[in-house]
């Protein structure tokens, strides 16, 4: 018995240093980096690592080197956990002792790993941000003060500070490895060289709103979506223009793929915002001061799960063969898309302006009203639980686009906003204005190549 026991254990040992081995030639360019070994063998299952709950608050930084010649710096940082999951931040404009105090919760994440953050100074007009320096930490508990290594010809980039809590993580962290859990942040993101209206009665915040996009991350999309997402549609002709092989589809890519550069760049304009309660939601789509009855077309993109979207009536998405596609740039697959709308209970049929919108109970309806990517309306209730999980104050109705009651309720939010908000009908849809706007695509063959590719997103 025991020499068939020495053999057993002589087979376990073979087999963990031969899965050893075969780890350490997976990452035989970090060979001498324990640590990418560690996490090879942990992936293959040969190691129980405990997983972790993150909340990190990156609090601020001094000593800022001043990189243009003129004025400050207007830094940002962009972090990762381990390359699986990046954050963000908002700009700090001219200042060389930025303060954040902005909170990053991910859930499910290995005691291992690695937070690597790249500091960065926005550069609005230049064809490339500024590179501030870098650094690296363990995401152990507990306060850090982190140098910030900058070039090889310029050591010094400053000193940053955070704070990490952690805790366990609960029971089979490895279905949903490095999940966001907050807070929900969102950009609004408007560029004047997109296009402006001119000879318009329009307000500025309604010019400003149609040249308007936003990016919301929300939290727990693996939890009601795991790994599922929704092709392109090869039986929709405007998709098989974008996604299908061949040289012309490769030219609507590229012109798609560099309007969205344009649509959502980073830029010191951008404005940012944070949902504490789920009725936050609706101080996003206000026009002015009351929530506007407006149609808006969204993805939720398969890149970064965060929720993009802006209103459909925007002109500039003329010429364009598909609204979606522009928001997910181009990516051949989404979590989900379509259209929603705001409308109070009841309806906009019903509603009186004499209603002050804080005593109204508003309810969002979404649909799956994208031809792009067609998606599978079995989901709309998986789609309505994570829109609710979300926004907790708001009612969601996920209806599908064959839906009468959705028609009705959608043409009701046009009409609203025909008849009572002085929206013109020509605003509903996207279309071209004749010598009155500079459309996306037009500014897209404005500029060159080598301009789009460096514009920061």
């Amino acid at each position: 018995m025991r020499g068939t026991r020495d053999r057993r254990s002589r087979v376990t040992m073979s087999k963990m240093l031969e899965s050893i081995g075969n780890a350490v030639h997976h990452v035989h360019d970090n060979a001498h980096d324990l640590a990418a070994v560690t996490k090879s063998v942990a992936e293959e299952k040969l190691l129980d690592i405990p997983y972790v709950d993150l909340t990190i608050q990156f609090i601020g930084a001094s000593g800022i080197p001043k990189v243009d010649v003129v004025g400050s710096a207007d830094p940002y940082f962009v972090a990762k956990l381990d390359n699986r999951i990046s954050f963000v931040s908002t700009v700090k404009v001219n200042t060389l002792k930025p303060v954040w105090n902005e909170i990053w919760q991910v859930k499910n994440v290995p005691v291992h790993a690695s937070l690597a953050v790249e500091v960065l100074d926005k550069d609005d007009g230049a064809k490339r941000d500024d590179y501030i320096g870098k650094f690296s930490c363990s995401v152990s508990e507990g306060a850090k003060e982190c140098e910030i290594d900058g070039p090889i010809f310029r050591r010094a980039g400053g000193t940053f500070w955070l704070k990490i809590d952690s805790k366990p993580s609960a029971e089979d962290p490895k279905s949903y490895p490095y999940m966001f859990d907050g807070p929900i942040r969102f950009s609004r993101h408007f560029s004047p060289t997109v296009g402006i209206l001119t000879n318009t009665t329009s307000s500025a915040e309604d010019r400003t709103r149609l040249y308007s996009t936003w990016k919301m991350y929300i939290r727990g999309i693996q939890l009601f979506f795991g790994d599922t997402v929704q092709q392109w549609n090869h039986g929709y002709k405007a998709a098989q223009s974008i996604f299908a092989p061949g040289p012309s589809s490769l030219a609507v890519r590229s012109g798609i793929m560099a309007g969205h550069r344009l649509l959502y760049a980073r830029s010191t304009t951008n404005s940012f915002g944070v949902i504490e309660k789920g009725a936050d939601v609706l101080g996003v789509l206000r026009g002015g001061v009351r929530v506007k009855p407006a149609v808006y077309t969204y993805i939720i993109s398969a890149e970064d799960d965060s929720l993009r979207f802006s209103e459909t009536g925007a002109a500039f998405f003329v010429d364009f063969a598909s609204k979606h596609a522009l928001h997910a740039n181009c990516h051949p697959c989404v979590r989900y898309s379509g259209e929603f709308h705001p409308r109070p209970a009841g309806g906009w049929a019903a509603f009186d302006d004499a209603t002050p919108d804080e005593e109204v109970k508003w309810e969002i309806v979404v649909d799956n009203n994208s031809g792009t990517y067609s998606p599978d309306k079995t989901l709309l209730p998986k789609l309505k639980a994570l829109l609710e999980y979300n926004f907790t104050d708001v009612a969601v109705y996920a209806l599908d686009r064959e839906d009468p009651a959705l028609t009705e309720s959608r043409e009701a939010c046009r009409a609203y906003a025909l008849n009572h908000r002085g929206v013109k009908k020509e605003d509903l849809q996207p279309q071209r204005h004749q010598d009155q706007e500079v459309t996306l695509a037009d500014r897209v063959s404005q500029i060159s190549k080598e301009e789009l590719q460096n514009v920061e997103t």
